[in-house]
């Protein structure tokens, strides 16, 4: 035995595992988690009162109830992508150059001028509209670091950020406000380690829509910090008046923006999974970050070749009254949502402009002993009426919950109908 064969079986006994206890989970793992799911598990649809059909007016999902479907245009470009034969395989890890050239034409045509127009190298597609958030999120913080996000705010931005070990700072909405963002709070939050400010216009949960000149201050608080905006516009045009919606790149030629973006709402097609980073930097702030996100896509190697391939004809070709259409369809929801809603004493509804989302304030002191919180109120509502709404805690809004405006209008008298006869008998003077 040579002399290096002890220290070779030593360094192997130190290796080997003392037993099968050992096999932990990462760190990363188990401190990801989705606020949602701690709330609402709590609210179980199999107590739902069984002599009313459920209405769920809970999943952000437009394709629920059948009555809003993707065009037929749409439709067959997929057909048409799959018969081509030609998008089988992998793509580029940003994606198909024509696609993002598509994009980018797309994203174009919001500015005044053709001076900041976007190329397919301002483009890297991803895995849904969350792919695309987790990209920015991961290029931009560091473990440790923080991030701006709204509240009330999407779920998924913390859930993203706990998993990196992103530390979420939450700059309030303020209801009254036609939830704008409060920029004095959102200044105070700021420190060295704060890396950037995330927005989301149009709001999920909230339904709102920021005006030009809300996100000019907005951009004034990034500027005067020198922080990016990562601008999360998946909603993007989604709005009940026209014009109303302003991107946040078309505003600034100083702050550097990530906006991220997708077809799965305005298209209604949320399973097929492709969304986009377009990256806006006048200055070159974010030449690193470029590469960053170059080297970020080759994790995954872009998203659904298949839907790539349809992009082009998908988002210039689709029809003009289809995006009409829908946005009517929606605005009409909301419309009946608020005028129904604002007469039910104890509730206090929030006019929707856009997106698919309805947040409506409780006053919990008004129904009773059993209803302490939105919790409580949602979880009696579901036993009761079999009517399903998200609590506000899980958005960061007790005492609030949310409503999907996309069934079809039948479906919402109904739900509503059944929201009245529920709060009529709590209500108590």
């Amino acid at each position: 035995m040579t002399s290096e064969q002890p220290q070779q079986q030593e360094q192997s006994q130190l290796r080997k595992p003392s037993s099968w206890s050992n096999i932990s989970a990462s760190k990363s793992s188990m401190r990801t988690s989705n606020p949602i799911r701690l709330i609402v598990d709590q609210l179980d649809p199999s107590q739902a009162n069984k002599s009313k059909p459920l209405i769920p007016l809970s999943i952000g999902d437009p394709t629920v109830f059948g009555n809003l479907s993707t065009h037929e245009f749409v439709l067959q470009s997929m057909v048409e992508s799959v018969n081509h034969g030609g998008y089988n395989g992998y793509a580029h890890a940003c994606g198909y150059k024509e696609a993002r050239s598509a994009i980018a034409a797309k994203y174009s045509q919001k500015f005044e001028n053709q001076d900041g127009a976007f190329t397919d190298e301002d483009v890297i597609l991803a895995s849904g509209c969350s792919g695309a958030l987790d990209m920015c999120l991961d290029v931009l913080a560091n473990e440790g670091d923080n991030i701006l996000i709204p509240t009330p705010g999407f779920s998924l931005y913390k859930t993203l950020c706990d998993h990196k070990g992103i530390e979420t700072y939450f700059y309030p909405l303020i209801a009254e406000n036609d939830w704008e963002a409060d920029l004095s709070a959102m200044k105070e939050l700021i420190n060295e380690r704060t890396r950037a400010i995330l927005i989301n216009n149009p709001s999920n949960p909230c339904g709102s829509v920021f005006t030009r000149r809300h996100i000019m201050d907005i951009l004034k608080v990034a500027e005067e910090y020198c922080l990016p905006i990562i601008a999360d516009e998946i909603y993007a045009d989604m709005t009940f008046e026209k014009g109303t919606f302003v991107p946040v790149y078309q505003l600034t030629n100083t702050v550097p923006v990530l906006t991220v973006g997708g077809i799965a709402k305005q298209y209604l097609v949320p399973g097929w999974r492709v969304g986009w980073i377009v990256v806006h930097d006048r200055q070159g702030y974010f030449k690193e970050v470029r590469q960053g996100l170059g080297r970020l896509a080759t994790l995954i190697l872009g998203p659904n070749t298949i839907v790539q391939g349809a992009l082009p004809k998908i988002l210039n070709e689709t029809p003009q009254q289809f995006y009409d259409d829908l946005n009517n369809s929606l605005k009409e929801s909301a419309d009946y949502t608020f005028e129904r809603i604002s007469k039910i004493r104890g509730l206090n509804v929030i006019r929707p402009r856009g997106a698919m989302y309805c947040m409506v304030g409780i006053e919990v002191g008004k129904f009773g002993t059993e209803i302490t919180d939105d919790v409580s109120f949602s979880k009696l509502l579901l036993q009761e009426e079999s009517v399903f709404v998200l609590p506000g805690q899980c958005f960061r809004m007790p005492n609030f919950f949310r409503i999907v405006i996309c069934p079809p209008k039948a479906k919402l008298e109904e739900a509503y109908d059944r929201l009245e006869q529920f709060c009529l008998r709590r209500y108590q003077e």
